[in-house]
């Protein structure tokens, strides 16, 4: 059972490491929040996402690495592998950590891990990190809420489960978060212009959020039905009128 204790050293009562659920936040290094990169330090082995970068996995140098990024069309079988595998390394090691994109607790499959780990008695701890939304936000320089224009926000994605149905329902916020885009944003977009919303809503693209290579594309939803450029990194979609660009009143 997961508490708040900021040990970083397994009880002596336990048989079996400790497993630590750590946010590495959206990409850049200095994002990192200080106990996670503390964490790094000490671990004994690092079970990390195939979107970590190098940057970040230089914090642990003396820990053993191991890539264990999902592929497209496998992802429940190899979820399942993904909790084996973090099962297996607390019956070896003293610390593990399993580093995930953004924070452990939003699209990361925390549930289906701390699960399995319960179910194996292993002690673990969830670190959090800064989601990629947030991120993204600081970094186009508009807020997800505005007084008088937004005060709701909604984080999705129509990543979907194996037997689940497709088609994700449009939440009903005033602003919206569409994880793991990509070509899923088209088929969004689409959708919720035949449910009546405004062909010119402000959309803005974030691909590679806080990495050397970030890049923006500001769009209307009309503009998204008709498709994106194709992408190489991890892209976020922000929708609503908090994300129309933001008129600079200078004093006179």
């Amino acid at each position: 059972m997961a508490n708040s204790s900021e040990s970083t050293t397994p009880s002596v009562k336990n048989k079996t490491g400790i497993v630590y659920l750590v946010g590495a936040g959206p990409g850049a290094v200095d994002l990192i929040t200080v106990r996670g990169a503390k964490l790094l330090a000490q671990a004994n082995i690092v079970l990390h996402d195939a979107l970590v970068t190098p940057e970040m996995l230089a914090l642990c140098p003396q820990a053993i690495k191991v890539s264990v990024g999902k592929r497209s069309g496998q992802r429940s079988a190899a979820q399942e592998h993904i909790n084996q595998q973090l099962v297996k390394a607390a019956q070896e090691h003293a610390i593990v950590i399993r580093l995930k994109g953004g924070d452990p607790m939003l699209f990361g499959r925390a549930d289906e891990e701390m699960t399995a780990l319960e179910q194996a008695g292993i002690h673990f701890e969830i670190v959090p990190g800064i989601t990629t939304a947030m991120a993204a936000a600081a970094s186009v320089q508009l807020p997800l809420t505005k007084r008088g224009v937004a005060r709701s926000v909604a984080l999705f994605t129509s990543s979907t489960a194996p037997g689940e149905t497709a088609e994700t329902r449009i939440p009903d916020c005033d602003t919206l978060i569409q994880y793991m885009g990509g070509k899923e944003a088209t088929l969004t977009a689409q959708r919720m212009l035949t449910k009546g919303f405004s062909a010119s809503l402000p959309i803005v693209i974030v691909q590679s959020c806080s990495r050397q290579d970030e890049q923006h594309l500001h769009l209307t939803l009309a503009e998204l039905a008709h498709g994106l450029p194709e992408c190489d990194g991890p892209v976020l979609v922000m929708m609503g009128e908090a994300m129309r660009s933001r008129q600079i009143k200078l004093a006179e």
